[in-house]
């Protein structure tokens, strides 16, 4: 017996049910994208490690998926090398592309390669698979799809003002209830200054960022494993824990960096960002400093975002009744096209994970009804005569927009009523010698059981109404 196939880890097939529920996500995006002015592009699965390499880090490199080069791979490799079996040396040799490791270097590298073509600021949005070499686990996936949005060309914080009203309009939407949570690697970076750890940035981002999965205690040991002096971390220890509201957490930190430039900068950036935010609800929630967004906005000093091109604002959205990892996340990229030849030119974006989110509204079951049933109408075949009788009713069905199948084989109506059952196909017309002689059909509701002989033109209506 031939062994049974399987696909591999951390990849998933998708039923016509889920590809139903993943299109109203997609859809449902989309929509909000194209009410702020967004357009769709697409770029190749794979690009140049040239392109992927020392964009994620230390950490992102390592989980880039290489492509093998065509051909013969190893023909230009001498048997010296391939005995020293140094993987990393070798995969640079045999790979000369990658599949990419997320949506936003690829749109850099677009940007830099179409900039002639482009109106600025150029607002765009992608959907489209991405594959990372993790280990796979609950909500973690090595393939999976992001939905992008990015606007280049703009230094305004208008547009981190507006990504996150997409971002707050789309869960809504959704009916899913998320905290977004919002920082600045410019008080970050004024951070690392004020605890005479300026050159353990990186260090200190990484570390930080991993406080919510591995906890304080684990935290410290790793700034202490790079480096980072005691008195360094006793700083750092009232910095990340600080607490309040958004407008309290900004005057303390505001006063914490008075000594840091840059961290002054990320200060006001934020402070601009929640301003308008409140300003969007009226004069009154303005003067009260409250956010106009429909879900909670939290100002989070422990937020770093692994990704190392992010300058600016931050954030990251997690749901807050299923236990999942973050679902949204992004931030301000000022020197990201810079690294392909075109500095200056300023990006601001964030991805919705959607394999995750598609985990959250099945664990919510918060699909509308209407946005996966399938087909509507079912013919029911007694014959070839009975068939040319529907077929014009079903064209005159779906022309009136009702999902309609004539069923194709003239089977036991036993069988034919199974399919209509097994598919949740809400109705089902039948039309014998009877229905055909008086013009009508039977329409049978399967929900109820109810049964009337209506017309061709009463039984769209009755379906549609």
């Amino acid at each position: 017996m031939a062994n049974k196939p399987s696909i591999p880890k951390g990849t998933r097939d998708f039923s016509p049910v889920e590809m139903a529920k993943r299109n109203y996500i997609f859809d449902t995006i989309r929509n909000v994208y194209a009410l702020y002015g967004f357009q769709q592009i697409e770029t190749p699965a794979m690009e140049t490690l040239q392109t992927l390499m020392g964009k994620y880090g230390e950490e992102g490199d390592k989980l880039l998926f290489k492509v093998l080069n065509s051909g013969d791979f190893t023909n230009k490799v001498s048997d010296e090398e391939l005995q020293e079996r140094n993987a990393l040396h070798l995969a640079a040799r045999f790979c000369e592309k990658g599949l990419r490791y997320d949506l936003t270097v690829p749109f850099a590298r677009y940007v830099v390669m179409h900039r002639e073509e482009l109106q600025l600021p150029f607002k765009r949005y992608q959907v489209q698979p991405v594959w990372r070499a993790d280990r796979p686990q609950k909500g973690r996936y090595r393939e999976f799809y992001q939905f992008d949005g990015d606007v280049v060309g703009s230094d305004s914080l208008l547009n981190e003002v507006e990504l996150l009203q997409i971002i707050d309009t789309v869960f809504t939407r959704f009916g899913v209830r998320v905290q977004i949570k919002i920082n600045n690697r410019k008080i970050l970076t004024g951070i690392a200054e004020v605890i005479g750890a300026a050159d353990k940035i990186v260090d200190i981002t990484v570390a930080i960022d991993k406080l919510d999965k591995i906890g304080l205690d684990a935290v410290n040991e790793e700034l202490a494993r790079n480096g980072l002096s005691k008195e360094s971390i006793e700083k750092l220890q009232p910095i990340i824990s600080l607490s309040g509201t958004n407008a309290e957490k900004l005057q303390i930190i505001s006063k914490v960096l008075k000594e840091s430039e840059t961290g002054q900068k990320g200060v006001e950036e934020l402070r601009f960002i929640l301003d308008m935010l409140g300003a969007l609800g009226g004069e009154e929630q303005s003067a009260a400093g409250v956010c106009s967004l429909n879900n909670e906005l939290q100002l989070d000093l422990t937020l770093a975002r692994g990704l190392n091109y992010y300058t600016g604002a931050i954030f990251e959205v997690k749901a807050l009744d299923v236990q999942i990892g973050s679902i949204t996340g992004g931030g301000r990229y000022d020197n990201l096209t810079g690294i392909f030849g075109m500095p200056g030119l300023s990006g601001v974006g964030f991805s919705f994970g959607v394999d995750r989110i598609f985990d959250v509204l099945n664990a919510l079951d918060a699909y509308p009804k209407e946005a996966v049933n399938g087909t509507e109408l079912l013919f029911i075949n007694f014959g070839q005569t009975e068939t040319a009788y529907c077929m014009p009713v079903a064209a005159k069905a779906r022309q009136a927009g009702i999902r309609t199948e004539v069923y194709p084989d003239a089977v036991k109506m036993k069988k034919q009523m199974s399919y209509a059952n097994a598919k949740q196909i809400p109705f089902v017309a039948l039309a014998g010698e009877n229905e055909i002689k008086e013009g009508k059909l039977t329409l049978k509701n399967m929900l109820t059981g109810e049964q009337q002989l209506l017309t061709p033109d009463e039984l769209v209506a009755k379906i549609k109404a």
